[in-house]
């Protein structure tokens, strides 16, 4: 019988052994529990779903839909399922660090009373995320609207957990807009989907690599930990690999940890180089204007414009705009012209480059990348 995939050992703060990059056999919480208190940092749980299905599901031509039919989703009541819920999110709670996450995703089937159950817990709720299907599966029977979505909701361990989230990286990755909680990704398809002997799907459910790339990119940094104690066919183990984070699967189905355990030898982790966060700028070196002027970056004299050019102002020795009967920082200025309570003068004002508008943050970050090639 498989019990593990490779197995390496992490010392956590108490000198305890973590079973990093390891496939755990088995059931999900009693190995949570036997694991030290606080050694995780994120867990990405997609449990169970208790679709509650009485008979299989038939297409219009009468063949047969390979839906969700397995042991392992069936319970005998909602009763049984609440207990099995609380159990392991308790289990899961007491694994992670203090300033942990966990994320579950479901459905309408279940989602709802996970979200109940973590609240109850002392979970700190973050967000709900819409997974929305680009390619569902259609409503068969023509009773009901296409179950065209998922839910994943995002926790904190508690209020005072100080999460990881990579902000700047995901407002990159979406176009310097802000992500929002709505991610449009297609269902598990192609060669993505594994197969069995019989070149059947191998697990019914198994998630997209894409939606735990969002997931772990978002909300890990690299070197950290992500426990999936529903492993399947280790779609987290193999995003995580991949990003350079560890993992720790729980799997007790022989058939998936099979396929797992092969997928994730196929994987190549990604450079250090590429996969680096993006630091916020809230926590990159302070760079004021007047020091851009001081350096010879901005000359006193520049005309700075909005980006649509309705506005202009004019860069004064000392680091300061006036534009008009209007005097001030960049930000002052900025509001004032536009008649706001405030302005974000780096994004607002932009100086010439050439036949081009520049923010003036491209000179701000000229500067922080300097300052940090200097303290390398």
């Amino acid at each position: 019988m498989l019990r593990t995939a490779r197995m390496a050992a992490s010392a956590n703060a108490e000198g305890s052994l973590l079973p990093i990059d390891t496939i755990l056999v088995g059931d999900c919480i009693k190995h949570m529990n036997a694991l030290p208190a606080g050694s995780v940092d994120l867990v990405f749980a997609d449990p169970p779903y208790n679709l509650q299905l009485d008979q299989g599901l038939t297409r219009p031509d009468q063949s047969r839909v390979d839906g969700v039919d397995d042991a392992w989703d069936k319970f005998d009541s909602f009763a049984h399922y609440d207990i099995f819920t609380r159990a392991w999110l308790k289990a899961a709670r007491r694994i992670l660090k203090p300033d942990g996450a966990i994320w579950v995703i479901g459905s309408y089937h279940n989602i709802f009373r996970v979200g109940a159950a973590l609240q109850d817990l002392d979970y700190w709720l973050l967000n709900d995320v819409i997974w929305r299907k680009a390619n569902p599966m259609p409503n068969f029977r023509g009773t009901r609207f296409t179950n065209a979505h998922e839910t994943l909701i995002w926790a904190a361990k508690d209020r005072d957990s100080r999460v990881t989230f990579n902000y700047e990286q995901m407002k990159q990755a979406n176009d310097d807009v802000q992500m929002r909680s709505d991610w449009l990704f297609p269902i598990c398809t192609g060669a993505e989907r594994l197969k069995d002997d019989d070149d059947e799907k191998l697990h019914p459910t198994q998630k997209p690599e894409a939606l735990l790339y969002r997931v772990i990119s978002a909300t890990t940094k690299p070197g950290d930990v992500v426990l999936d104690p529903f492993f399947g066919t280790g779609t987290t183990g193999a995003v995580a690999k991949k990003l350079g984070r560890h993992f720790i699967g729980i799997e007790r189905e022989d058939t998936y940890i099979a396929g797992a355990l092969k997928r994730i030898a196929s994987i190549r982790p990604l450079s250090a180089a590429t996969i680096e966060t993006a630091v916020p700028k809230r926590s990159a070196p302070r760079v004021a204007f007047g020091s851009l002027v001081e350096m010879g970056l901005i000359t006193p004299g520049t005309e700075l414009y909005d980006d649509r050019q309705r506005w202009s102002a004019l860069v004064r020795a000392d680091g300061s705009l006036v534009s008009g009967d209007h005097m001030g920082s960049i930000h002052r200025v900025g509001a004032l012209v536009q008649g706001a309570e405030a302005c974000n003068g780096w994004t607002f004002w932009h100086a010439r480059q050439g036949s081009r508008l520049a923010p003036i943050d491209d000179f701000r970050s000229q500067v922080r990348a300097q300052m940090e090639r200097l303290s390398a």
